[in-house]
């Protein structure tokens, strides 16, 4: 397929890099690829970013088939662009896609594509520390029907946002709030896939947490409603008795591509690195024996997102003195060193552009 190139006639101003927030601007192109049972996926293009014009009866809106990913790119000090295992976040829009009855594309002319449109859009990658392209590939089921059934025709498109900080508390410790009322997903179902409808399962029990002064929930398991999950936006990690420790793909949670970073930096550095079931009683017993070191978060927009209180039912805990432990500080420090060049990327997770 030859990717073909439509220039804007019209470019939009240059955001301000120190006032960047998360996810609010959009850059002048996106890329479009188009998919039917005839031509399979055909017509890929980069064209000025445009609203999505469909019949109000289009699958996606009433079935919610679809898949999406987030990635970043990077400026390092040379002015160089950066990505961050973009490989990793394309296979995964694959396995998610096969889930959702979605029919899988070509993952290296999805990455030459991906490059191409980020070079285009070179001077949107902000160059502010902190600061980073966001990148949002998505798949939507595009058939006018109201039957039940997996849509034939889907749009695959990816937009670049300049962000900022993705918790306005920055690199501080979040407080977070464990749910028993409300489950996000069970295995068998599609806790493991990126995909619209997870989140739209999170909504109103995040809502409640940030009614109580909570920035995220920390789910359970939806079966027995003991073990623990996944935080809604993250992958979620514990230092106990100097063990790191998250718990393991069970076909309900994320696999997250910072989560597996997390693990293999463990991994290096000769930290005891466990992937198993964790209850919610073993952390609140390690926290009454004094085992429980750290908690923190991992996931593409926040990088590493350190965890200072946790309320599960009448009971709050304070983690760490409510600071940023030296665990989470270190794949921190470690992880956004190699996304911005800052040091030599050992783990061969960059790509550039």
């Amino acid at each position: 397929m030859q990717l073909m190139l439509t220039k804007s006639d019209k470019l939009k101003a240059k955001p301000d890099n120190s006032k960047l927030s998360f996810g609010t601007l959009f850059t002048d192109y996106m890329f479009n690829m188009d998919y039917n049972p005839e031509k399979g996926w055909h017509n890929p293009r980069i064209e000025p970013y445009a609203p999505i014009h469909m019949d109000p009866s289009t699958m996606v809106l009433h079935y919610g088939q679809a898949v999406f990913e987030g990635l970043k790119a990077f400026r390092d000090d040379s002015g160089a662009v950066r990505l961050f295992r973009p490989k990793d976040n394309i296979a995964r829009l694959n396995r998610s896609s096969k889930a959702l009855c979605i029919p899988e594309f070509d993952e290296d002319f999805i990455f030459d594509a991906l490059k191409k449109l980020i070079a285009v859009e070179k001077d949107w990658v902000p160059k502010a520390p902190g600061t980073s392209l966001y990148i949002r590939p998505t798949i939507i089921a595009m058939d006018p029907f109201l039957g039940v059934r997996a849509s034939h025709t889907y749009l695959l498109f990816i937009i670049l946002s300049p962000v900022g900080a993705y918790y306005p508390e920055g690199f501080n410790p979040v407080k977070i709030w464990v749910t028993k009322d409300y489950v996000r997903a069970v295995r068998g179902g599609l806790g493991e896939a990126k995909t619209p409808g997870n989140y739209a399962a999170s909504l109103y029990a995040g809502e409640e947490a940030h009614r109580n002064g909570y920035t995220q929930v920390l789910w359970l398991d939806g079966v027995e409603q003991r073990y623990i999950e996944e935080v809604g936006s993250m992958n979620i990690f514990f230092v106990i008795d100097d063990e790191l420790i998250t718990p393991m793909l069970n076909g309900s949670i994320l696999p997250g591509i910072t989560r597996d970073s997390a693990i293999a930096l463990g991994k290096k550095w000769k930290m005891k690195v466990s992937e198993r079931k964790i209850s919610i009683d073993e952390v609140m017993n390690a926290y009454e024996t004094g085992k429980l070191q750290e908690i923190f978060g991992s996931g593409t927009a926040a990088v590493i997102s350190p965890v200072g209180e946790l309320k599960y039912g009448d009971k709050v805990i304070t983690i760490g003195n409510g600071e940023a432990g030296p665990v989470a500080n270190k794949l921190f420090k470690a992880i956004t060193d190699i996304q911005y060049g800052r040091v030599e990327d050992t783990m061969g997770w960059i790509e550039g552009v």
